[in-house]
């Protein structure tokens, strides 16, 4: 993958002149983020900002008691050479309920859209062109901001919204990879916060993830934490699988992250007659899968080759290759997210300009 310099000279005109079909999934610097302050009991007006550092209290309850969360989600260039966004009413609602959990106030709707709009159309020349395979990934983050020693929720929060291209999450792009299942560590608890999309989540899932990374494998499939029997989700993103029968199942768990892509396939999984249901997988069922993979924002599809358990080792792409269903579903998705196919859904949204 091809690095490049971060450096920022300030906001320009002209497009960036990157690499974009070789773009790793990674931050650049950008002309433009978008912050609004919590005081007194209702957001601010959004102020657009090049400063990509946040000026931050030493008692901070984002730094002390983990009151911070974020979503994410991309912008794309069309063949028209539209900007558009995916499922951006999705993202909002997913942000509230994550704010909900952990004692923030929430992002109403309507501003959460704008902003995303606003910042996405101030950094334009950063959209990755049609034909490339890269995208505009947008962060939407909200943090406790204000000065409290005492865990309570802060009188005082950010919420900001920066972007950056980015290239595929995994660097192989739309291919088969090896995971791992991990038995000995939790990444959530049922009726805690597994669901909602906070940091601590992912800071959990390092010391599994880490490990696996070095052994080879892209990454770990969690187990439910209770019984040790269930599939949970894979490390960045929702697990599925094609079963035998031509069905596409996914888990239902109280503890992960109910990604807006698996809510997608789910409803292109069903026209395509493959009678979705989300409902708990044991583990023991990976042996009878004809495919899996997983799915989210940053990952799209990432179809998984084999799972390693115990001294198993379950191949699917015995040929390299994705399966047939996991490849009809990516593009399917992709078609609709990059304006190639019609939207029946209402999911993509065209920014102004």
């Amino acid at each position: 993958m091809t690095s490049f310099d971060t450096t920022f000279t300030g906001p320009g005109t002209d497009i960036p002149d990157l690499d974009w079909p070789n773009l790793a999934f990674g931050y650049l610097q950008t002309d433009y983020n978008i912050r609004h302050t919590w005081r007194d009991g209702r957001w601010s007006e959004g102020k657009l900002t090049s400063e990509p550092t946040i000026p931050l209290h030493i008692s901070s309850t984002c730094l002390h008691y983990g009151q911070e969360c974020f979503e994410g989600l991309k912008a794309y260039q069309t063949a028209s050479g539209d900007v558009v966004l995916f499922r951006v009413d999705e993202n909002a609602s997913r942000l509230r309920y994550s704010c909900r959990k952990i004692l923030m106030p929430e992002i109403p709707e309507e501003m959460f859209i704008e902003s995303v709009m606003q910042v996405v159309d101030a950094n334009r020349r950063f959209v990755p062109p049609y034909g490339t395979g890269a995208s505009l990934y947008i962060r939407p983050l909200v943090i406790g901001s204000g000065p409290i020693l005492g865990v309570r929720p802060s009188e005082e929060y950010t919420f900001l919204v920066f972007v950056t291209p980015v290239g595929p999450y995994f660097k192989t792009g739309f291919k088969p990879l090896d995971f791992i299942v991990e038995e000995d560590i939790d990444r959530a608890a049922p009726l805690g916060v597994g669901d909602a999309k906070v940091g601590g989540n992912y800071a959990a899932s390092l010391r599994a993830g880490v490990p696996a990374k070095k052994k080879g494998y892209a990454d770990v499939i969690y187990l439910d934490a209770r019984e040790k029997k269930y599939i949970d989700e894979s490390g960045p993103a929702n697990f599925f699988a094609i079963t035998k029968e031509g069905q596409y199942i996914t888990p239902d768990s109280p503890s992960i992250l109910l990604s807006i892509t698996n809510k997608s396939l789910i409803t292109l999984a069903g026209e395509k007659g493959l009678n979705p249901q989300r409902r708990r997988v044991a583990i023991d069922e990976i042996v009878d899968f004809t495919e899996a993979g997983c799915c989210g924002t940053a990952a799209v599809i990432t179809p998984i080759g084999s799972i390693t358990w115990k001294d198993k080792k379950i191949v699917y792409a015995k040929d390299g290759k994705p399966g047939p269903h996991c490849t009809e579903l990516y593009n399917a998705l992709t078609a609709i997210q990059v304006g190639d196919a019609a939207d029946p859904h209402g999911w993509v949204r065209t920014i102004p300009g």
